[in-house]
C-alpha cells in the first residue's frame, strides 16, 4: 500500500513506517497511508522563509499574478484526473465541480485582480498621503509589503482541491510561501493536487510545501512573521489560537471553524411565490451537495411559524427525488461522507438533535443505497428536522453532514433573535422579495455573519447560492465561525502582508513606494513625455505647458455648443448672487478640455489613448481674463499584456497667482516600443 509523500525543502519525502490508514468513502477500501516521520519541521518552515520567501519578493505583483492564471490554466487541463481522485471521497461529479473548479477559479480570481488592481512594483500603497507639516515637505504614507515567513494552511477534509487553493493564492499574490496541512480522510485529492503543481515547473523554488499526515511540532517553530490559516472544528481552532508559540510570538492566526448558518424565509414568501420555491430549493441542495459536509450548509431554516408545515412538505417531497449510493451511478445526486469515522460523528451530533426535534424526512438509521454496500461505504440519508421546543441544541450542536433544522419564529424581531443564537456564522441568506424586510433582516443580522446573501426572483438567475464562496467576498466569519477572514479579495492578500506607515519627504517616500508624490522633484529633459515610450519614461517625467487666457467668448462658446446653459456661466448677476462666486465663471470641463489642448502633444506617438480622469475635483473658480497653465507629470508606470501599459499622470490646473483650478489624474495607454512592432507578413493584428 502507497505510504503518501510529503514535499518539502524541495524534494518529494517518503517516510519510514506504514502509517496510518485512509480508506475510500464508498468502498471502505484502503487508499493509503499517510505518515510525516522524518520531517524536520523546523527546516521545513525556514526553507520557506530562506528560499520560497525571497524568491516570491523578487517578482512583481503582476509576476505572481501570471504566474497564478498560467497554474490555473494548467491544472484545469488535469480536472478529470482530480475529480476521479475526488469520486473516492464520496463526491459526486457537481460535488467534485464545486470543489475542483472552485479551486481553479480562486486561482484565475486573484490573477484577474493582481493583473488589475496591484500595482505592476512590490510595494503596495494603503491610502492617499498625510500630510505631517504645513510646508508639504513632510508627508505620511501608508504601505503594505510582504511578511517574511511563512503562511501554514491547514485544510479541512471536505474541499481537498478548493480549502487548499483559496489559502494559497492570497498568499502567493502577496509574496509569501505557503506550507499545506490537508485533513487526513481526504489528503490522496489534495497530495496529487500539489504533485501536479510541481510538475507544472511554474512556480520559484520554496513558494508551496506539503505536508502529508500529522503536524508533529511544526506549530512550535513559528515566529511572528508566520502566520497560520485553519479551516475545521471551532474546538480546534481554540486550541490553535491557543498554542503557546502562536501566543508568544503574535502569529497571525486565521480560524474557518463550523458554524450554524442559517436560511431565513420571508413572511412574504408564502406557497405559490417563486420565493417559496428558491427557498426550498436552496435548503434542499445545501443538505445534499457534498452530502451536506459544507461549512456553509443551511444547519437552520427559520421560517414563518404559520408556513412551517408547508415548507416541511414542500422540502420532503424534493429530498424523496434524491437518489443515495455511488457518485459513479449516473443516477446518483448524493454521495457518501467522507469516511465511517465522520459519519458516526454526525451521528453523534444528530441524537442531541433528536432530542428536542422530531423528523420531517428521512432515517436516521438507514438509507437505501445505489451501487454501493451500506456497511462498507459512509452513507447516509438526508435527514431534515421540525425543532420542538425552544431549546439551545439547534442553535448549538452542528451535525457536519446532510442535517438541516427548521425553527419556526413570531416576527422579523424573533427571526434575527433566532439566528444570533448561533453566536457568529460563515454566511446566512434571506429570501424575500420585500426590499422593507430586506433591509430590517440584514442589518439585523449582519453583525454575526461574515456574509449575507438575499435571494429573490430577480437575482436568482445569476445567483450562485447561498453555500457557495467567491473569491472577491470575505470568507469567514465572526464568534463561532472563528473570527477570521480568508479570501476576501485584496482584504486576503493584504492579510499576509504588513501595514506601515512610512513619515518622510516627498522625494524618499517617491522613492518607496515607486510612484511619484506630489511635491517630489519633476524630470524635465525637454523631450515631450508624450514622445517617450514606456520604455523610456520615468517617474516624474514632467511637461509644464500655458499659460492660456480664458475669454467670456470661450465661456458663451462653450455653454451654446455643449447646452450646458447654467447659471453660474451665463448669468452674471444671478453667478454674483452665489455663495461660491463673484460673476461668471468657466465651466469645469471648459478648463480641464483647455488643459488637455495646453499638454498634449498632437503627432502620433507612443501616447495611444487616454481612457478617463480619476479623482477630479476643482478647487477655485475661473474667472473671463485669468490664465491657465498645466502641469503634468508621470505618476505611475504599469506594464500591461501585450504592446502596451497604463500611465497614471498627475495633472495640476493652475492661475496667473498660482493657485489650483483644479486637480486630477489623466490616464492613458502608452505602447512599450515606438514606432509599434509591426506584424508578420500574412498575419491580422
Amino acid at each position: 500500500m502507497t505510504v503518501l509523500s510529503s514535499y518539502v525543502r524541495g524534494n518529494w519525502h517518503t517516510p519510514d513506517g506504514d502509517g496510518a490508514a485512509v480508506y475510500d468513502a464508498v468502498t471502505g477500501d484502503e487508499i493509503a497511508r499517510l505518515s510525516t516521520a522524518g520531517i524536520d519541521m523546523a527546516a521545513v518552515l525556514d526553507y520557506g522563509r530562506q528560499v520560497g520567501g525571497p524568491a516570491l519578493r523578487a517578482l512583481t505583483f503582476h509576476q505572481r499574478a501570471a504566474l497564478l492564471k498560467a497554474l490555473a490554466s494548467y491544472l484545469r487541463e488535469h480536472r478529470e484526473e482530480l475529480y476521479a481522485l475526488s469520486a473516492r471521497t464520496g463526491a459526486t461529479k457537481g460535488d467534485s465541480m464545486f470543489d475542483v473548479d472552485g479551486g481553479f477559479g480562486v486561482l484565475f480570481s486573484y490573477a484577474s485582480k493582481g493583473r488589475r488592481e496591484l500595482p505592476s512594483g512590490t510595494v503596495l500603497l494603503d491610502g492617499p498621503t498625510e500630510p505631517l507639516g504645513k510646508g508639504g515637505t513632510f508627508l505620511g504614507q501608508h504601505i503594505w509589503t510582504p511578511l517574511r515567513g511563512v503562511a501554514v494552511q491547514i485544510n479541512a477534509f471536505n474541499f481537498p482541491v478548493w480549502g487548499p487553493l483559496e489559502k494559497f493564492a492570497p498568499a502567493f499574490l502577496a509574496g509569501v510561501p505557503s506550507v499545506v496541512k490537508p485533513a487526513s480522510p481526504t489528503a490522496y485529492v489534495t497530495h496529487r493536487l500539489v504533485e501536479l503543481i510541481v510538475a507544472s515547473g511554474l512556480l520559484p523554488a520554496g513558494s508551496i510545501q506539503l505536508i502529508t499526515g500529522r503536524a508533529g511540532d511544526l506549530l512550535d517553530h513559528l515566529t511572528e512573521q508566520d502566520l497560520v490559516g485553519f479551516t475545521g472544528s471551532a474546538s480546534t481552532a481554540r486550541k490553535l489560537r491557543t498554542h503557546p508559540a502562536i501566543v508568544a510570538a503574535g502569529v497571525r492566526f486565521t480560524g474557518e471553524a463550523d458554524s450554524l448558518n442559517c436560511s431565513i424565509l420571508g413572511p412574504d414568501a408564502v406557497p405559490g411565490t417563486p420565493e417559496f420555491d428558491l427557498f426550498v430549493k436552496s435548503l434542499t441542495t445545501e443538505m445534499t451537495v457534498k452530502a451536506g459536509q459544507k461549512c456553509t450548509a443551511i444547519r437552520r431554516a427559520i421560517v414563518p411559524e404559520s408556513l412551517l408545515d408547508a415548507v416541511g412538505e414542500a422540502a420532503s417531497a424534493r429530498l424523496a427525488k434524491v437518489v443515495v449510493g455511488n457518485p459513479a451511478d449516473p443516477s446518483v445526486r448524493m454521495g457518501a461522507l467522507a469516511g465511517l469515522e465522520q459519519r458516526e460523528d454526525v451521528r453523534r451530533s444528530l441524537k442531541a438533535l433528536l432530542d428536542v426535534s422530531t423528523v420531517v424526512f428521512g432515517d436516521p438509521d438507514h438509507v437505501d443505497v445505489v451501487g454501493a454496500d451500506t456497511d462498507r461505504g459512509a452513507f447516509m440519508s438526508p435527514i431534515l428536522l421540525r425543532a420542538t421546543s425552544d431549546r439551545a441544541e439547534p442553535h448549538e450542536v452542528e451535525a457536519f453532514g446532510p442535517i438541516s433544522t427548521l425553527i419556526g419564529y413570531s416576527s422579523l424581531e424573533d427571526a434575527i433573535a433566532l439566528a444570533a443564537r448561533g453566536k457568529g456564522s460563515l454566511v446566512g441568506s434571506l429570501i424575500t422579495h420585500d426590499p422593507a424586510v430586506a433591509r430590517e433582516v440584514v442589518l439585523g443580522l449582519a453583525p454575526w455573519h461574515g456574509r449575507l446573501l438575499v435571494l429573490d426572483r430577480d437575482d436568482a438567475g445569476e445567483s450562485t447560492g447561498h453555500g457557495s464562496p467567491l473569491p472577491a467576498l470575505v470568507h469567514g466569519g465572526p464568534g463561532r465561525a472563528g473570527g477570521g477572514e480568508e479570501m476576501g479579495g485584496l482584504r486576503g492578500v493584504q492579510h499576509h502582508m504588513q501595514r506601515t506607515a512610512v513619515q518622510a519627504s516627498p522625494d524618499m517616500l517617491t522613492a518607496v513606494t515607486g510612484r511619484w508624490t506630489t511635491g517630489a522633484h519633476r524630470i524635465q529633459t525637454g523631450t515631450h513625455p508624450f514622445r517617450k515610450s514606456l520604455a523610456q519614461l520615468q517617474i516624474g517625467d514632467t511637461v509644464v505647458a500655458g499659460p492660456r487666457t480664458v475669454t467670456i467668448e470661450d465661456i458663451d462658446h462653450f455653454a451654446d455648443f455643449t447646452g450646458d446653459t447654467f447659471y453660474a456661466h451665463t448669468d452674471e448677476q444671478a453667478a454674483a448672487a452665489n455663495p461660491f462666486f463673484d460673476g461668471r465663471v468657466a465651466h469645469g470641463y471648459l478648463v480641464v478640455s483647455f488643459a488637455a489642448g495646453l499638454f498634449v502633444d498632437p503627432a502620433p506617438g507612443p501616447v495611444l489613448a487616454n481612457y478617463g480622469l480619476d479623482n477630479l475635483r476643482f478647487l477655485t473658480p475661473t474667472y473671463p481674463g485669468d490664465e491657465l497653465t498645466v502641469t503634468l507629470t508621470a505618476k505611475a508606470i504599469t506594464p500591461r499584456d501585450g504592446d502596451y501599459g497604463e500611465v497614471r499622470w498627475d495633472a495640476d490646473l493652475t492661475k496667473q497667482d498660482g493657485t489650483s483650478v483644479a486637480k486630477y489624474d489623466v490616464l492613458t495607454m502608452v505602447a512599450k516600443q515606438w514606432p509599434l512592432p509591426t506584424e508578420p507578413e500574412g498575419t491580422t493584428p
